[in-house]
């Protein structure tokens, strides 16, 4: 179709699609579905060829939130049963990470609930990431604490942090329904501050909240103009407990033409597949990796996530490769304009048409998703307990066929006395 061509073309220009060209791929039909994701493709392939690159999330204090995000599992107020826990000593944070790394992933997001860091929260976090650093050699660390204050960018560029994570979420239009505690403009100073201190910026949205298809024009178009160099896209998991409980608004075609339109909108930026693809794209997840070119390894935050080898055996079978230690992530030309900004990851690797790029999230919570505080989202999801699930009709919880039976508490890795899944 000439929408698709067009789409095409200008994605390996790098050339900006118009607002209703964008909107146009939303709106394309389940006929039209698979011929959107090789379009996709193209442009995935071009920038990225058909690498995966794997991040791991650290959460390093969950739950007991100041904040009201609707989204999320360890928000004010949550009736959500997750983990709760303070801070992670370094040792313990680099134990984790580790587990991470050992399975695949080439990044660590460290993520911390609450509204955003105080100064003895940056050093800890910071010696946190020396910690991971000495033990992993070549590893790229992304923070996600939240709404960041003059001059802690600085200081955990200084630490050794590569990249920072902080998601707008939604459009500046539905904000306000969504959160009250802070606002859109809050979200984006700190990101702008993240990538005036040189630290790779990652920002990403979550879907399936309610909102329509120009607010995820919207938003994805704001995040370009962020200039963030790894996108995470989270799909909303409602849970009993927090306001959006019955938000079950995705399948998994809407899910891989959101991932469409994102790559579109952004061509030569690290989409990640955060939060919530497990239950919303389901067995479509191979698809969805001809599009994006980054997921998370194993568990979220407060969720629990596939399996790490079901992870590794998908990339394999899909026939995609696991992206190495010595591959930048990043197209050169955007590892080129980090390094010279002084940002760490885009400046290590070689390999032409790649670099390092920013990532993070999963719902409401977390690295690029991260749950909880002003992150937003790295997975925090969670599910109702056993006996509500089992009072409640499928038909009732989840009109549109959603699997809830996907959605698990995370039990395991950090902050528990289980190995976690990586």
């Amino acid at each position: 179709m000439d929408l698709l061509n067009t789409l095409v073309e200008k994605g390996l220009r790098r050339e900006l699609p118009t607002r209703e060209e964008a909107l146009a791929v939303l709106a394309t039909s389940d006929d039209e579905l698979l011929d959107v994701v090789a379009a996709a493709g193209k442009v995935r392939r071009q920038w990225f060829g058909r690498r995966v690159k794997l991040n791991y999330l650290v959460n390093l204090k969950s739950g007991l939130c100041p904040e009201d995000c609707s989204y999320c599992s360890q928000r004010l107020g949550s009736k959500a049963e997750i983990l709760k826990y303070t801070w992670l000593k370094p040792d313990e944070a680099s134990q984790a990470a580790a587990a991470g790394v050992a399975g695949g992933a080439k990044r660590v997001c460290l993520v911390a609930s609450g509204r955003g860091p105080t100064d003895r929260d940056v050093e800890r976090v910071g010696k946190t990431i020396e910690a991971i650093k000495e033990q992993n050699e070549g590893v790229e660390v992304c923070a996600c604490l939240g709404l960041l204050s003059d001059g802690q960018a600085e200081r955990l560029r200084e630490a050794g942090a590569d990249a920072y994570n902080h998601n707008l979420n939604t459009s500046e239009a539905t904000y306000e329904g969504i959160t009250k505690t802070h606002t859109y403009a809050d979200r984006v100073d700190t990101v702008q501050k993240a990538h005036a201190a040189g630290l790779s910026a990652c920002s990403g949205l979550i879907a399936g909240m309610g909102e329509s298809d120009e607010d995820l024009v919207d938003v994805v178009y704001a995040l370009r103009d962020l200039d963030s160099d790894s996108v995470p896209v989270n799909f909303l998991i409602p849970f009993e407990g927090t306001p959006l409980a019955k938000e079950w608004n995705l399948t998994p075609q809407r899910c891989l033409r959101i991932l469409a339109m994102v790559r579109f909108v952004c061509p030569d930026v690290e989409v990640r597949i955060a939060g919530g693809r497990e239950v919303h794209l389901r067995s479509m997840q191979p698809l969805a990796l001809n599009i994006a070119n980054s997921i998370f390894l194993g568990d979220y935050l407060t969720s629990e996530g596939q399996a790490g080898q079901a992870d590794l055996d998908m990339i394999a079978d899909a026939g995609f490769e696991v992206e190495g230690a010595g591959t930048t992530t990043l197209p050169k030309h955007r590892a080129d304009a980090l390094a010279a900004a002084g940002g760490g990851c885009g400046s290590h690797g070689s390999a032409e048409g790649s670099g390092c790029g920013s990532q993070a999230s999963a719902e409401g919570a977390g690295c690029g998703s991260h749950a909880g505080g002003g992150c937003g989202p790295c997975g925090g999801h969670a599910e109702a307990p056993a006996e509500a699930r089992a009072e409640a009709p499928a038909s009732e919880a989840a009109p549109n066929g959603a699997r809830t039976d996907l959605v698990a508490v995370r039990r395991r890795g950090a902050g528990t006395d289980l190995a976690p899944n990586a």
